[in-house]
């Protein structure tokens, strides 16, 4: 049987696919963009359906089980809060993955999946699919799975490295549905960026004096990271090298125009390498449709601290939501309110640390709540999760100034930190910071 007839075999109607899970299945949509079509047959089975584990890294639609009432049909389990499902976390209604450094690999102590819903471009003329705009860990879980399901979405760009899977690894195939009832654009339609806030841009210009040319860059996901390009933090700079999770605003803009082209990277020279492309308007995700300049991994090998480390003068940038006078940088919550995940900041940092020439930057506008509150605080408050320690605080970056902490003591670090906070709460924390390590 040639790959044609077997994929003629294979494919089948969403009710189809929906009606192969069973009570008690673990159902997982790996790493991107959820498939559509298939959340949704599944969805409509809830009267069905008893104790289905959900795995959904980062929600992007709403197929109703965010909401209170579902938990007896779908137990679901999220990576990363969305405005869609913000309300089902701190509701408590769904569990919250903490994550974990990478690599990371299924053990007999974790339950693989039963099933996996993933979405995949039409084969190829060899039968082979692309996982479009992000691979993530898309591979891992299908070779993972009892049963493996691709939505196919003639609207996925094709990538080079990774990116891509036969037909024989797939178990079936249905037909993409977006959200709107009717097929989809899927990842050549890009996304439109929000305006920056004003602190933005000189924070960029902060974070700009601290990159050098022939640097390899990381930049995190977050509101403050996803416009550091656009405002001008790589102006001026030259051949950079790129290993990071995706492709914020202006990235693709400056691969395309040879700033970033990896020339001096110590690993995979000439690439951009990454777990994702996003960010981007349309026209650039046309550019990047099988150009070999973007070399598109699994998670596993982007953030193996091991693969950053090897990495000469490997530049990490992510942001923080708030950081204590002694450099504990918390990512992920605010007392016990769950509001990100530290994804590849750990892993990033940790391989920063260790790359010859390597720093960490961490970036936090210096207030919040429209300037009523500081982030730069003398202690984290109760229940806050300190993503990073202390001990691996290397650079903080504000719209003030650069903190060095890496090195220094309990002292020092406080007046380097508050001369970069907002300048209304400096006399505030220097009591503190007095009180806290002076003798009185």
């Amino acid at each position: 049987m040639n790959w044609q007839e077997e994929y003629k075999r294979k494919s089948i109607s969403t009710k189809e696919a929906a009606r192969m899970v069973k009570s008690g299945d673990r159902v997982v949509f790996p790493g991107g963009r959820e498939s559509y079509a298939l959340g949704m047959a599944l969805a409509a089975r809830k009267d069905e359906l008893k104790n289905v584990e959900v795995q959904v890294p980062v929600p992007n639609y709403d197929f109703g089980w965010y909401d209170q009432g579902w938990q007896d049909s779908f137990q679901v389990t999220i990576m990363q809060a969305t405005v869609l499902s913000q309300h089902a976390v701190d509701g408590k209604h769904i569990d919250f993955n903490t994550g974990t450094l990478f690599p990371f690999h299924e053990s007999d102590e974790i339950r693989p999946p039963d099933v996996v819903f993933v979405e995949v471009s039409e084969p190829d003329e060899k039968g082979f699919c692309s996982f479009g705009a992000s691979l993530w860990n898309k591979k891992r879980r299908i070779r993972e799975a009892k049963l493996a399901i691709g939505e196919v979405n003639k609207n996925l760009i094709r990538t080079c490295g990774e990116n891509f899977i036969h037909i024989s690894e797939i178990d079936y195939f249905v037909e993409h549905v977006s959200s709107g009832g009717s097929p989809g654009q899927g990842s050549l339609a890009g996304r439109t960026l929000k305006k920056p806030e004003l602190h933005i841009k000189p924070i960029a210009e902060n974070v700009s004096g601290l990159i050098r040319n022939g640097d390899t860059i990381q930049i995190g996901v977050g509101r403050t990271t996803e416009h550091l390009v656009k405002m001008g933090m790589l102006d001026g700079k030259q051949d950079l090298g790129y290993h990071s999770e995706a492709t914020p605003p202006g990235v693709i803009s400056l691969i395309k125009e040879g700033v970033i082209n990896g020339k001096r990277k110590t690993l995979n020279p000439g690439k951009a390498v990454v777990a994702a492309i996003g960010g981007s308007t349309r026209e650039e995700m046309e550019w990047v449709n099988n150009n070999p300049l973007f070399h598109v991994v699994e998670v596993d090998y982007l953030e193996d601290i091991r693969v950053i480390a090897a990495h000469d003068n490997m530049v990490a940038i992510n942001q923080a939501l708030a950081i204590d006078l002694t450099g504990q940088i918390a990512a992920e919550t605010l007392g016990l309110q769950i509001i990100s995940v530290a994804g590849g900041q750990i892993p990033f940092v940790f391989g920063a640390w260790l790359s010859r020439g390597g720093r960490a930057i961490t970036v936090i506008p210096s207030t919040a709540q429209g300037g009523k509150v500081s982030r730069i605080v003398p202690t984290l408050s109760v229940g806050t999760v300190v993503t990073i320690q202390r001990n691996m605080a290397d650079y903080v970056v504000t719209e003030y100034g650069i903190a060095r902490l890496k090195g220094k003591t309990l002292r020092q670090r406080t007046q380097e930190l508050i001369a970069v906070a907002h300048p209304d709460f400096r006399d505030g924390l220097q009591r503190e910071a007095q009180r806290l390590f002076w003798a009185s």
